[in-house]
C-alpha cells in the first residue's frame, strides 16, 4: 500500500518547528552556559550555531525538493552511497538517535509534569520513568488514529509552544529582576575549546529539521512545499531560540543558567512567581509531547523506505489505507523508546551518545545534494524548485561544521563516542542478515518493488 499525501504546507511547517523545539531549548542552555562560562561565548555559541543550522536547513530544503519520497533521510543515501551505508546510518538512527533521544525528551517532560501532580519532595526516578511511559503510550494511541490526527495534534502543540516561549521571554524582559552575583564564571580553558564544547549542546537543540524530508510522500506538492516548510520553520525556531536565551541571561545570568537544571521553569519562577513556574512547566511538558508526537509520525516513514529497499522485513512497509499509519512500525518504535527510558536515565549522557552519530549522519546525508545535482545535469533535468544559494560553498561549510562537532565529541566524550562507533559498525553484519531474511512473499500487502 503506497502512502498518499495528506499534509498541508502549514502542517509541514509545524512539523519542522516541533522536530527542532523539543526539550533542548529548555534544558541544554544550562549545559551551554556551563561550557561557555561567559555571556559573550554563550551568545556566540547560539548565534553561530543558528547560522550554521540555517545553512543546513537550506541544504536540506533543496534535498527535500529534489528527492520527495517517503523516508528520504534513508533513501537518498541508499541511492547515492549504497544500501549498506544507508542501513548502518539508519540502524543507529533508529535504535539510538531517535529511540534514546525520544526517551530523553519523555523523561524531561515527565520531570516537568510530575511536580504538578506530586507536589512536595522531588519525585523519585521511578516516578519520572513511569510517567514518561504513560506519555509515550498516550501518544501511540493518538498516532494509531491516523496521520491527519497526529498532524492536528502537532499543529496545536507547536502553536502552543511558540506562544509560551514568547510569553516567557516577554515576562523576563518586562521584569525588573536582575541576576545576583558575578556576570560570568571563571574561564578555566581556552575560549575556543570552551566554544567547541558548547557547540555540542547547541547543535543538539537546533537539530531535527533534516527529518522533514521523511514526509516527502505525505505533503501535498512536496517538491514545492517541503522546502517552504523547512525555510519558514527554521526561521521561527531561530527567532524563538535567540529571544529566549537572551531572556534567560537577562533574568538569571550565565552562572544562574549553568546552575539551573530546569532553566525555563526557574526563569518563570523568578519573573512570574510560583504560579508562573507551574504554568510554564506545563507548557514545556506540552512542548515535549509535541516533539515526541512528531517523532512517532516520521520515523515509521524511514522504516517504510528501508523495507522498500529490502533492509527491513516487508511488514514495516504496510500502511493502513484509511489512516495512512504504519501500525507495526509505530509499535516497534514505541517499544524502542520505552526500553530506552530505562536504559538511558541521564539526559546529558543521551546527548553525548546522540551527537557523535547524528552529526556524522547529517554530514553524509547533506553531501547527497552533490550527487542529486550531478545526476540532474547528466539527465538534462529541468529542475525549477528551490536551490541553495552560494552552492557549493554553503553545503560544504555545513558539512565541515558537522564533522568538527563530531570530532569534538570524540575528543571530549570519547567513551560515549566510541560506543556509538561500535554500534554503527555492528550495523554491517545486521544489514547482511536483514538483506538475506527480508524476502517478500508475492502479492503481500505493501509489496512494492524497490526503486
Amino acid at each position: 500500500m503506497s502512502i498518499k499525501a495528506k499534509l498541508t504546507t502549514f502542517d509541514a511547517t509545524m512539523i519542522v518547528v516541533s522536530l527542532i523545539i523539543g526539550i533542548g531549548i529548555f534544558r541544554t542552555p544550562a549545559m551551554v552556559a556551563a561550557a561557555a562560562r561567559t555571556p559573550a561565548l554563550f551568545y556566540a555559541a547560539w548565534a553561530l550555531g543558528g547560522v550554521i543550522s540555517f545553512i543546513g536547513a537550506l541544504t536540506f530544503a533543496e534535498i527535500g525538493g529534489r528527492f520527495a519520497k517517503p523516508g528520504s533521510y534513508y533513501k537518498v543515501v541508499a541511492e547515492n552511497y549504497g544500501s549498506g551505508l544507508a542501513f548502518m546510518l539508519n540502524w543507529t538512527n533508529v535504535v539510538i538517535l531517535n529511540g534514546a533521544g525520544a526517551a530523553g525528551v519523555a523523561l524531561i517532560g515527565a520531570e516537568y509534569l510530575t511536580p504538578l501532580f506530586f507536589p512536595g519532595p522531588t519525585p523519585t526516578a521511578a516516578t519520572v520513568q513511569v510517567t514518561a511511559v504513560i506519555l509515550i503510550l498516550a501518544l501511540l494511541v493518538i498516532n494509531f488514529l491516523g496521520i491527519k490526527t497526529g498532524a492536528w495534534a502537532q499543529n496545536v502543540l507547536s502553536v502552543l509552544k511558540v506562544g509560551m516561549i514568547g510569553l516567557l521571554a516577554a515576562a523576563a524582559f518586562l521584569s525588573k529582576k536582575v541576576p545576583e552575583g558575578p556576570a560570568a564564571l571563571p574561564l578555566d580553558r581556552p575560549w575556543l575549546f570552551a566554544l567547541g564544547v558548547a557547540f555540542i549542546y547547541v547543535f543538539y537543540a537546533y537539530g531535527g529539521y533534516q527529518n522533514t524530508i521523511n514526509f516527502g510522500a505525505d505533503v501535498h506538492d512536496a517538491r514545492r512545499n517541503v522546502p517552504r516548510a523547512v525555510f519558514f520553520g527554521i526561521l521561527i525556531v531561530l527567532a524563538c531560540y535567540l529571544t529566549i536565551n537572551a531572556a534567560y541571561v537577562k533574568v538569571l545570568g550565565v552562572p544562574g543558567i549553568a546552575g539551573a537544571k530546569l532553566v525555563a521553569a526557574e526563569t518563570a519562577r523568578v519573573t512570574l512567581g510560583e504560579t508562573g513556574r507551574l504554568v510554564v512547566s506545563l507548557a514545556i511538558f506540552l512542548s515535549a509531547m509535541g516533539f515526541l508526537n512528531v517523532t512517532l509520525m516520521q520515523i515509521p516513514r524511514v522504516y517504510y523506505s528501508m523495507a522498500e529497499d529490502r533492509t527491513l522485513p516487508a511488514v514495516f512497509q504496510k500502511v493502513n489505507p484509511k489512516t495512512q499509519t504504519q501500525e507495526f512500525g509505530l509499535l516497534f518504535l514505541g517499544a524502542i523508546i520505552l526500553v530506552s527510558i530505562f536504559l538511558l536515565r541521564k539526559f546529558e549522557n543521551i546527548v553525548n551518545y546522540v551527537m557523535f552519530l547524528d552529526t556524522i549522519t547529517l554530514a553524509i546525508v547533506s553531501s547527497s545534494l552533490f550527487f542529486l545535482r550531478r545526476k540532474a545535469r547528466r539527465a538534462g533535468e529541468a529542475y525549477t524548485g528551490y536551490r541553495v544559494p552560494l552552492y557549493p560553498v554553503l553545503p560544504l561549510i555545513f558539512i565541515a561544521a558537522m564533522l568538527a562537532v563530531a570530532g569534538n565529541v570524540l575528543a571530549t566524550q570519547t567513551r560515549e563516542a566510541l560506543y556509538g562507533a561500535i554500534f554503527f559498525a555492528v550495523g554491517l553484519p545486521v544489514f547482511l542478515v536483514m538483506r538475506r531474511v527480508s524476502r517478500r512473499a508475492p502479492g503481500a500487502a505493501g509489496d512494492a518493488p524497490a526503486e
